[in-house]
């Protein structure tokens, strides 16, 4: 008989859990954006010098891009690895890589020291990021979404979606930080190797609370009938061809509801850099003290979108942000081209507030696609390739518009077409809130509403 979904106190504290892998995915994604800020500031200077600085942008965030192609081979890799042995080993390891990676970065000499070396080293440590971060967020969002209870999964799952604001927040804070205290001289010269070399910390301390967490309880039972299957002379396919073989339409609709939201994101934030201090000619401290107040309004809401899920279902809400960024695409532009700090935040903080009603059911949403022989792999493939086709392109088409049209309006043509294919894809998907992850095969049709007090819906007071 199977068991049933272990409730948020079994296993240990799911506290415990969501903190631990919180804090992995604040870690890694601190270290994945701080290249793309880096990016946007530091890069195109130090590794790939040019007469134009949109040119030497550009260069700077081809490597950016090269990162989300290494993406898929790691939800793969990973995935295969996270749905035979377990989610907590391949999350350690992920970490590690990462990690490494990111430090090395800030030992790295610049053009000037070795030439073309330098951005060759560069891409490769690139794809090293790039590839633990494939293996990542299936993990943490996995092994939070294995331990809670079906009714509050959205909420629960979110949290390590709060990781990317948080990341984001942290290396955004600390390059916002030196920018304030050094001379853009000192900062271009050795100010910008403080935060990669910072990364060596973080992953010590990240790493000692996520070795502490103990396995999914729902992976080990699937774990245990897959031995007595083997036992009885039944053979398994590896879970990325089972992926490909059976879940391939779920794969598809990870895709684009990850589509959307995940161009808007790098748009947002990424891009926001460029445009604000190259376009506009304003200095590095608004800009990213704009992206440090709309993330930290972002990592505390993404959680409240999540909560949300959980009483409306995972489809009105996310249709709620990629509906709202699609109009908002225009918006967005208009209050930047003002050139007021102010206005500029504001710009920033309600298109994040979009973003987060994409982002915080997404973790929830797509794990209760797969079943979980395979969810390791299937929600991977179909987070990291739509990582390919949205977030890695979307800076350098974004540069590219702005250095033929010198216009933001085809900027927001492309953000505006990016949402509405998440839209249509989630209003053509079924719901999946309150799905029993122990139990293979998702009811087609939309589940009654969990039977929650108002009290039990909103959780953040416990």
């Amino acid at each position: 008989m199977v068991a049933a979904t272990p409730s948020p106190k079994s296993s240990g504290s799911i506290r415990r859990i969501v903190a631990a892998s919180l804090v992995g995915t604040t870690i890694e994604w601190y270290d994945f954006f701080l290249y793309g800020s880096a990016a946007a500031l530091v890069f195109n200077s130090l590794f790939f010098p040019s007469s134009d600085p949109l040119v030497g942008t550009l260069l700077a965030f081809l490597t950016y891009a090269v990162g989300f192609a290494a993406r898929p081979l790691g939800g793969v890799v990973f995935g295969h690895y996270g749905d035979k042995i377990g989610r907590k080993k391949l999350l350690v390891l992920s970490l590690l890589m990462m990690g490494g990676a990111t430090f090395a970065m800030g030992l790295l000499p610049t053009h000037a020291s070795i030439g073309v070396w330098a951005p060759i080293l560069l891409t490769v440590l690139r794809l090293v990021q790039g590839f633990a971060l494939g293996g990542e967020w299936g993990g943490a969002v996995l092994l939070v979404s294995e331990h809670g209870g079906d009714e509050r999964r959205g909420f629960w799952a979110s949290w390590p979606q709060s990781g990317a604001p948080g990341g984001n927040l942290l290396a955004t804070g600390v390059l916002a930080l030196l920018a304030a205290v050094q001379s853009d001289e000192a900062f271009l010269a050795w100010g910008w190797r403080i935060p990669f070399l910072l990364s060596g910390v973080l992953v010590m301390i990240g790493l000692w609370i996520r070795i502490s967490v103990e396995e999914s309880p729902v992976f080990l039972e699937a774990q245990r009938r897959s031995a007595e299957a083997a036992a009885q002379g039944e053979k398994e396919r590896p879970p990325v061809v089972e992926v490909f073989r059976k879940s391939w339409r779920e794969v598809l609709l990870a895709i684009g509801t990850r589509f959307g939201e995940n161009i808007s994101y790098y748009i947002l934030t990424a891009f926001l850099l460029v445009y604000v201090t190259v376009h506009l000619e304003m200095s590095k401290s608004d800009a990213l003290n704009a992206v440090l107040i709309g993330s930290a309004v972002h990592f505390v809401t993404i959680p409240l979108w999540g909560a949300l899920s959980d009483r409306l279902g995972r489809r009105p809400v996310t249709l709620i942000g990629a509906v709202g960024m699609a109009a908002w695409a225009f918006g967005f532009f208009a209050l930047l081209d003002t050139r007021s700090f102010p206005v500029i935040v504001l710009a920033v903080t309600l298109g994040l507030l979009l973003h987060g009603a994409m982002y915080g059911p997404q973790a929830a949403f797509i794990s209760e696609m797969f079943d979980t022989k395979v969810r390791y792999s299937g929600a991977s493939m179909g987070s990291q390739l739509a990582s390919i086709i949205g977030g890695a392109l979307a800076p350098l088409i974004a540069v590219e518009l702005l250095k033929d049209y010198e216009s933001s309006v085809p900027i927001s043509l492309y953000l505006c077409f990016a949402s509405l294919v998440t839209a249509v894809t989630v209003w053509v998907a079924k719901e999946t809130r309150g799905r029993d992850l122990t139990k293979d095969g998702l009811d087609r049709s939309v589940p009654a509403p969990p039977t929650t007090t108002v009290k039990d819906s909103v959780p953040l007071g416990r």
